[in-house]
């Protein structure tokens, strides 16, 4: 009896790791950015999640406002500019990080889905009421 109650308790707990572990990555995907400016793939890093530019609407540039000088020349396309975000258990990542190519900054920032297609990224400086939401929508781009 005991060896059953047991087995019991550890399909029940085996149970609900694998269905927050499914929770955790329903971010990974491909969202297109508010604008349609680009596409970017998120993805799983170790034990967090992290993002790389995959598409641009326009013609693939350089990272040429990142404060590294050695750093200006690489391309946009499959750069890193998301890492260390933390799935919470509860429908959020935490404690990541976002670079911004178009000003040469990196952001504290989490994420929260909405829906299963929609993203809000929320970048800041300090206190999360010191930034700015996005919205970017899941897309089946192909890459």
């Amino acid at each position: 009896m005991t060896a059953l109650i047991t087995a019991l308790l550890m399909l029940f707990f085996t149970g609900i790791a694998t269905a927050s572990q499914n929770r955790a990555d329903s971010i990974v995907g491909v969202w297109n950015t508010a604008k349609c400016e680009a596409d970017i793939q998120i993805y799983k890093c170790g034990a967090y999640y992290c993002g790389r530019i995959v598409w641009t609407k326009d013609k693939p540039g350089t990272d040429d406002k990142n404060p590294d000088p050695a750093l200006r020349g690489r391309s946009v396309i499959g750069m890193q500019m998301m890492k260390n975000f933390a799935f919470d258990g509860k429908d959020k990542w935490t404690d990541g990080r976002i670079y911004d190519s178009d000003n040469g900054k990196t952001y504290s920032a989490f994420i929260t889905l909405d829906s299963p297609d929609k993203l809000r990224l929320r970048g800041y400086v300090l206190f999360s009421v010191l930034g700015r939401s996005t919205v970017w929508t899941r897309t089946d781009r192909k890459l």
